[in-house]
Order: structure tokens, then C-alpha cells, then sequence
């Protein structure tokens, strides 16, 4: 089997629910915001599966942009790889990504849980409390098996969730590393303001690999406040990445900061060292049809990669990015339509 398309990341089983600010404020948790949760966050598990306005979704943000593009792509396009545990939780993830005709390659931990999301919906805003379990302990030796190694030979496009950096940042040089030496294509997404604050090393250490970067603006101020350029504007912190060291030098590499509403700025550095800048403005959507931007994110990154691996070229990219991610939102968590939709094509 060819899979044109791996990502990497950390499965997790999402359990949404409604709180108030009153609520995230008991925690210390900020809206819009994504943490790692420490021992004083266990209890929010518990009361999510109690609320009646729970919601158990197939996530981990990496799957859910897996999930989207094999969700536009042909049959049998992506496959995915994280880790879980035997439980009823991935028997549950298992469920989710055959429904949408996504291939898993579990790295499959018997004696730990899987890995589980409180995604705190308040209002437009969502604040993600992350108990990773088993998708902390992927090993990069679960890729090199030689029936998982195939898949990785055979594909032609690389995606990787930040959040995998906090687990294995081996695994995703060892997949960086393949790509750059066969002129594939590698995307990083950072994933969360965290990332750049506390895992800065690892995240410098992956990023010569990357020839697409994508973020939202909230990241993109956390990486300018670790590495000392908070006083730069976002073009001059997108250029700064677009123009970092880069293993693969056959390829520009591009840089991709997304800002809800805002127009989507992409920052390219040319054959000569020279920054091309764009704004790419997002397709209006009535605030009446928004019914739930967790994902949303996720669902841009999804459709992107998804243009990339048709060949399509980099401002459709962003385009289908942009109209899968108004799709995502009008459903429940990240999820996608159903009956299954079609790219409309790019209007001018």
C-alpha cells in the first residue's frame, strides 16, 4: 500500500463540554489556550464525562488534520501513527478514522491508558487541558519497523503536530531527515503558545527540516517572545523563521501564520534570500452558522497539506485551508461534514 501522505502526532480522545470563565478561572487556565495538565487539572476529566453537555470525539490535533485530509483526498492517501493504549478509548479512535477512511499504524502501550483531551468550550472560545497517557511514550523505533519504515519510503509528504515534540522530538528528525535527503515535503504546525515557551530547544531543532510552517498568531507570539524578537511585527517574526537555516535547500520554505478572521499572512524566501509577503484574505462566514471553533485550526492545516499532496499550488492551498476550516466550525468539536462535501474551487 502507498500512503502519499504520514503524519505524526498524539492520539487522544477529546471529551468537550460547556464551562464559564468561573470554571477555567478555578483551574488557571486561559481561553484559548493549550496546556499539558499537572495533578491540580485531573479532576476536570471526571467532570466532563459527567456533564451533560459532554461530547466524546476522536482528537489529538495532528489526527484531526490526518482525519481532514484523507477526508478530501482519495482512498487510502494518509496514514497516521501516534500511540495508545488497549482500551475502549482507541477502540473508539479506531472507530473514528475508519468512518473517514484514515490508516492507523498504532504503536499499541498495554499497560497505559490512552491518551485523553478536556476541550473547555466558553462560548467562541476553547481552552484544551491535555493528559497525553499512552501517546507519550511513541518510540521512533515503532517507525523504524521495517512494514512502517515501507510506508514512510513510499510517501511523499510529511505532516507533523508541534504537540509531538513534547513526546519524541527523535521521531520527527528521523522523518525530517528522510524527507530532506529525498526532496519530500515536511510541515510542521506549531500546535500551541506552550511549544515555543517550553519546548524552545526541540522546536529549534526540527525546524531546518521544515519547508511549510504554519501557526496561528497566538504561537507566533509565543516563539517571538522566546527568541527574544516580541518587539518585531508578525511579518518580521514569519520572515525571520522563512529565513532560518534549512536542511533542504532545493526548497524555499514558507511560512504560514494564520489569524482567524484576519487575513492569513504567508511569508516565502526566494532562490535570492528574498522575502515574498502575502495576505490572503479569509472567506466571510455569518456568525450565526458558527457552532463550535475547536479544530478549526486543525481543519486549515488539513485542507493545506491536502492541496499539497494534489500538486495544487500554494495560494489554493491556503484556500481549501481556509474552506475546510469554515466547514469544521459549523459542525460539533473537530469533526467534518457529512454527506461529504467538495472543494468548491478557489474563487477570485
Amino acid at each position: 500500500m502507498v500512503y502519499k501522505l504520514v503524519c505524526l502526532g498524539n492520539p487522544l480522545l477529546d471529551i468537550q463540554f460547556d464551562v464559564t470563565k468561573e470554571y477555567l478561572d478555578k483551574y488557571e487556565l486561559k481561553e484559548n489556550d493549550a496546556i499539558l495538565v499537572e495533578e491540580k487539572h485531573m479532576p476536570i476529566f471526571d467532570d466532563g464525562l459527567k456533564d451533560p453537555s459532554v461530547k466524546l470525539v476522536a482528537g489529538g490535533a495532528a489526527q484531526n488534520t490526518a482525519r481532514g485530509a484523507q477526508y478530501l483526498l482519495p482512498e487510502n492517501s494518509v496514514v497516521y501513527f501516534g500511540s495508545v493504549g488497549n482500551d475502549k478509548y482507541a477502540e473508539k479512535l479506531h472507530e473514528a478514522n475508519k468512518s473517514v477512511g484514515l490508516a492507523t499504524r498504532y504503536q499499541v502501550q498495554p499497560d497505559i491508558g490512552t491518551g485523553k483531551c478536556a476541550a473547555l468550550i466558553n462560548g467562541p472560545n476553547r481552552s484544551l487541558a491535555t493528559d497525553l497517557g499512552a501517546a507519550n511514550h511513541f518510540k521512533p523505533s515503532h517507525l523504524q519497523k521495517p512494514e512502517n519504515w515501507e510506508l514512510v519510503e513510499k510517501a511523499s509528504f510529511f505532516y507533523i503536530g508541534g504537540f509531538h515534540l513534547t513526546v519524541s522530538p527523535e521521531a520527527i528528525i528521523l522523518l525530517g531527515k528522510h524527507a530532506a535527503e529525498n526532496n519530500k515535503d515536511f510541515v510542521i504546525n506549531f500546535s500551541a503558545p506552550f511549544i515555543a515557551q517550553f519546548f524552545k530547544d526541540p522546536l529549534d531543532q526540527v525546524v531546518p527540516y521544515a519547508d511549510y510552517i504554519i501557526c496561528n498568531e497566538s504561537e507566533a507570539a509565543a516563539y517571538a517572545e522566546s527568541h527574544d524578537l516580541k518587539d518585531k511585527s508578525l511579518v518580521e517574526v514569519a520572515t525571520y523563521i522563512a529565513k532560518l537555516p534549512k536542511v533542504n535547500s532545493k526548497k524555499p520554505r514558507t511560512v504560514i501564520f494564520t489569524q482567524g478572521l484576519d487575513p492569513t499572512l504567508v511569508v516565502r524566501v526566494d532562490a535570492q534570500g528574498e522575502a515574498q509577503i502575502s495576505e490572503i484574505v479569509v472567506h466571510p462566514l455569518a456568525a450565526d452558522k458558527v457552532v463550535d471553533t475547536n479544530g478549526a485550526g486543525d481543519a486549515f492545516a488539513a485542507g493545506f497539506v491536502a492541496g499539497l499532496v494534489e500538486g495544487k499550488d500554494l495560494f489554493e492551498n491556503i484556500d481549501i485551508g481556509q474552506w475546510l476550516a469554515a466547514e469544521s466550525i459549523q459542525q460539533v468539536g473537530p469533526s467534518y461534514p457529512f454527506p461529504k462535501k467538495t472543494y468548491p474551487g478557489k474563487k477570485n
